[in-house]
C-alpha cells in the first residue's frame, strides 16, 4: 500500500493530492491514507498537508526501494521488475529463488542490510544498513556457456562508468571483479549461474559497493574504502544504482550485437592491473610475472619471465615487485 501511496505522489510531480482521490484510488479510508502516511513520515519522508489540498511530497530519503530506484530510470529492461528488502540474508540468495520461479530478465534485488552478503569463492561481505548498495540483477542471455565471464568484465565497466559519472571518483578494475580506489576495495561483483551442458538459464550478477561506510571493522580498514570517504560528504545511493543499471544495459546491448571487442578495449582502459608486475596465487600455487591484457574470452594473460604467456583464468592478484636483476 505504501509503495502505491508513493508512486501516486511521484506521478503527481511536487502537487497536492487530495485524501480523497487517494481514498478512491486506492479503495480504503482517508483514515488508512493518514495512517500509512505517517508510517512513511517515520521512514524519512516529508509531506506538507494542507487543508482542502490534501497531501504534497516535499522530499524523499535515500532508501532504494522500486518506486524510489523506478523513478527517473532510464533502463528499459533492466529494473523494469524490482523487489526491494529492507534486510535479508543475500540478494544473491533471493535472485536464485526468483529466477527458478520464472523471474524475467532484467529482475533487480536490492536489499538496504544483508545478513549473509558474501563475495568471491564464498567470503563474507560486510553489508550494513544504509550504507551500501547491495544488489543483485538477473539476466537470461542466449549465450554459450564460455562467454559467461565476460558478463563479469562488462558489469564492472558499467559500475566504474557510473560511479565516475555520478561522483567523480576515479575508481579502477581490479581484475577480475573488484572496484578499487586508490590501491582500496570500493566494491565487488561477484557472477553465479545455472547452466546446462550447452546453455545458460540464467545468470545473476551480484554487487556490492561501499557508499556511505563511515568506519570498517578493525581487519578491512587498511584494504576498504567507501565513496563517502573519498568525496568527504554523503553519496546517494538511488542515482547511483539508476546509473549502474542504465549502463549496463547499455553495454549489454553493444556487447550482445558486436561482440566483446569494444567490452573488453573499455575494460582494459579501466582496468589499474594491464601493464604491471602481479603476483597471482592459485590453489596449485603462485604465479609471476607481467599483465598484458586480456583475450577475447576475457582470460588475463600474463608474461612470466621465460618469455611464455600464461592464460589465467582464476586467482588472487596482488602487484608485485620489480624482478631482480
Amino acid at each position: 500500500m505504501k509503495e502505491k501511496i508513493l508512486q501516486i505522489f511521484k506521478d503527481a510531480n511536487g502537487d497536492f493530492v487530495s485524501g480523497e482521490s487517494l481514498s478512491k484510488a486506492l479503495n480504503c479510508s482517508r483514515t488508512a491514507i493518514w495512517k500509512h502516511i505517517e508510517e512513511l513520515r517515520e521512514e524519512g519522508y516529508t509531506f506538507e498537508a494542507v487543508r482542502r489540498s490534501g497531501y504534497r511530497l516535499i522530499s524523499s530519503p535515500d532508501i532504494p526501494s522500486q518506486v524510489e530506484v523506478q523513478t527517473g530510470l532510464q533502463a528499459k529492461e533492466l529494473g523494469r521488475e524490482i523487489h526491494y528488502f529492507g534486510a535479508i540474508d543475500s540478494t544473491q540468495h533471493k535472485a536464485h529463488e526468483l529466477a527458478k520461479g520464472g523471474a524475467p530478465h532484467g529482475t533487480v534485488i536490492i536489499a538496504d542490510q544483508q545478513a549473509g552478503g558474501k563475495g568471491r569463492m564464498g567470503r563474507p561481505w560486510h553489508s550494513p544498513a544504509g550504507t551500501g548498495i547491495w544488489m543483485s540483477i538477473l539476466l537470461r542471455p542466449e549465450l554459450p556457456l564460455y562467454r559467461c565471464p565476460q558478463l563479469t568484465l562488462l558489469a564492472a565497466v558499467a559500475v566504474v562508468q557510473a560511479i565516475r559519472e555520478t561522483t567523480g571518483v576515479r575508481a579502477e578494475i581490479k581484475w577480475p571483479n573488484d572496484i578499487l580506489v586508490e590501491q582500496k576495495k570500493l566494491c565487488g561483483i561477484l557472477t553465479e549461474l545455472n547452466a546446462e551442458t550447452d546453455q545458460i538459464n540464467y545468470l545473476i550478477i551480484g554487487i556490492g559497493m561501499n557508499v556511505n561506510t563511515e568506519d570498517f571493522p578493525s581487519e578491512l580498514r587498511d584494504i576498504a574504502t567507501s565513496l563517502r570517504i573519498q568525496v568527504g560528504t554523503p553519496v546517494k545511493r538511488i542515482p547511483l544504482i539508476q546509473r549502474i543499471l542504465e549502463n549496463l544495459e547499455k553495454l549489454y546491448k553493444l556487447y550482445i550485437e558486436y561482440g566483446f571487442s569494444p567490452i573488453k578495449s573499455l575494460w582494459e582502459a579501466h582496468a589499474n592491473t594491464i601493464g604491471k608486475r602481479v603476483v597471482l596465487r592459485q590453489l596449485h600455487g603462485s604465479l609471476e610475472g607481467l599483465a598484458i591484457g586480456i583475450n577475447e574470452e576475457g582470460t588475463l594473460l600474463v608474461r612470466k619471465d621465460n618469455g611464455e604467456i600464461e592464460k589465467v583464468y582464476s586467482a588472487d592478484i596482488e602487484n608485485a615487485s620489480s624482478p631482480s636483476t
